[in-house]
């Protein structure tokens, strides 16, 4: 696949799948693989194995390993294949060198959650990671607010394979101002704060966005992308409006119910169990009525 494939890729829905549970705790995979082939019947061209709604930081090693294969496994070339790779520099390596073993095309690197993150260590991290594995895209998940546009030209410079990032900051002109800084055309810009920021963010140069909604209805988030292509502002809008207070549950809080949220309309759906791992943890009576309140008058 080339780099260009792996753009047009990023400039898209790109999905985060969920991480669903069995009773007893362990990775579900039967459910996992139908889940994933519901976002594939329904279109989705890429998927994002280790995602943050994919809860990739209260995964094992050898779960998270199991998570992209299956996804790899399961999408059988359906759909290009984006693993999320993290942790201390050695284990991030050894994910990504696993993902191009699976045949994915591309890694992305999770904002790195060491206390100490200085700009120049931004830079080393993600090259060696992107070093490791030059024959796959590379997007850096970039959620630090002191990072410059600067550093990731750097960082391009270094490894042409970075070629994309998701952006996940909630401040339009922040975006703007960072992308134009890094370079608008040189990378593929990912809306990483999904469908309520997509709007906003595309009118400043994004071109795809991230999503956890798709779990749940992927109508709703293919009629977003589609309005925005076609330059169709108010369109986009009315899916926004329908998905707000979703989004809102799952923003409150500093996000603290996001994938709880995401899963309990998956489990009123009757597709997923809502169990998820500490520090997340299941929501209210209250707040559960209201998820269904609201699925209820969604296509699914």
């Amino acid at each position: 696949m080339t780099f260009e494939q792996q753009r047009r890729a990023l400039a898209d829905v790109v999905a985060i799948p969920v991480t669903p549970f069995a009773a007893d705790g362990s990775v579900d995979t039967d459910t996992s693989r139908a889940l994933l082939r519901r976002l594939l019947d329904a279109g989705v061209v890429t998927l994002t194995p280790g995602g943050n709604t994919g809860e990739f930081y209260a995964l094992t090693p050898e779960e998270r390993r199991l998570v992209a294969e299956l996804t790899a496994d399961e999408a059988g070339g359906r759909a290009e294949i984006m693993v999320g790779v993290g942790h201390d520099v050695p284990t991030a390596v050894a994910s990504a060198r696993h993902a191009r073993a699976l045949g994915a095309s591309m890694v992305m690197v999770h904002q790195p959650v060491h206390p100490y993150v200085s700009q120049h260590g931004w830079v080393d991290y993600h090259r060696a990671v992107a070093a490791a594995v030059p024959e796959l895209g590379v997007v850096p998940y970039i959620r630090d607010p002191r990072l410059t546009g600067a550093r990731l030209a750097e960082l391009a410079d270094a490894c042409p394979n970075v070629i994309g990032v998701k952006y996940a900051l909630p401040d339009a002109a922040r975006f703007a101002a960072f992308a134009r800084d890094a370079g608008l055309d040189r990378f593929v810009w990912v809306a990483g704060l999904a469908e309520p920021y997509a709007p906003a963010y595309f009118s400043a140069g994004a071109t795809g966005f991230t999503s956890g909604l798709v779990n749940v209805a992927p109508v709703l988030s293919r009629q977003m992308i589609e309005a925005l292509r076609a330059g169709d502002h108010p369109a986009a809008m009315r899916v926004w409006e329908r998905i707000r207070r979703f989004e809102e549950l799952r923003a409150a809080n500093g996000s603290a119910d996001n994938v709880s949220v995401v899963k309990e309309a998956l489990a009123v759906l009757g597709l997923c169990r809502r169990g998820v791992r500490p520090p997340s943890g299941e929501l209210p009576a209250d707040t559960r009525a209201e998820v269904a309140a609201i699925v209820a008058g969604w296509p699914t």
